[in-house]
């Protein structure tokens, strides 16, 4: 890509966030991303498609970097023996959620996207999907416990999904908040503690 091009799609990508960030991807105006842009329609169809395509070129890395995380702790977890898994309850998702604080807030512009303006893209339904992953793993790890002759509560996939959707929304709600940082951090510090305790209660650990 040549420097101009760069500097194009630099443009575009500014005025985008500003746009999007003000009005939320659904009534973004695609006619004032390119006005604010400076460049033609043309131009701007050289680049995208589509407005959707201009939104997932700023969210999509984060969202995959995230994700990409969020799967690597629940794979990491789940292929520990058997009788290592209950000793290290919480300690994989507390490591993960640490990183993700820090990537989040390295990125914070593009989260804010995802986490507020993102109705009408497919990625409206990011922390349902990270609540499905992390409801899926939990019913595994109930199942070991039970292997592993553990008195654990009867849970079912619905109630699953909800705690960990709990969870996950607030985890997220900081950036919808605003909070700054070091506050998020004490935060959902907090609120990993008071959802580990539950998990240990139903868990019978």
């Amino acid at each position: 890509m040549s420097e101009s091009e760069q500097t194009t799609l630099e443009l575009i990508h500014t005025a985008a966030m500003a746009e999007f960030l003000e009005k939320g991807f659904k009534t973004a105006s695609l006619r004032n991303i390119v006005k604010t842009a400076g460049v033609t329609t043309g131009a701007f169809y050289g680049y995208f498609s589509s407005k959707e395509a201009l939104f997932a070129s700023i969210v999509e890395p984060h969202a995959a970097a995230v994700m990409g995380r969020f799967m690597t702790a629940q794979t990491n977890f789940a292929a520990l023996p058997k009788e290592e898994q209950p000793l290290h309850m919480g300690m994989e998702s507390a490591e993960c959620i640490s990183w993700m604080i820090d990537y989040m807030y390295s990125n914070y512009e593009a989260f804010k996207l995802l986490i507020c303006c993102s109705e009408g893209t497919p990625y409206e339904g990011f922390i349902h999907s990270m609540a499905d992953i992390e409801a899926e793993y939990t019913l595994k790890y109930i199942e070991v416990l039970k292997s592993l002759g553990r008195d654990v509560q009867d849970i079912d996939r619905e109630l699953c999904h909800m705690i960990a959707s709990g969870m996950l929304d607030g985890i997220f709600e900081v950036i919808r908040h605003d909070m700054p940082k070091e506050r998020a951090k004490a935060f959902i510090a907090q609120l990993n503690e008071f959802y580990t305790a539950g998990w240990m209660k139903i868990m019978g650990q």
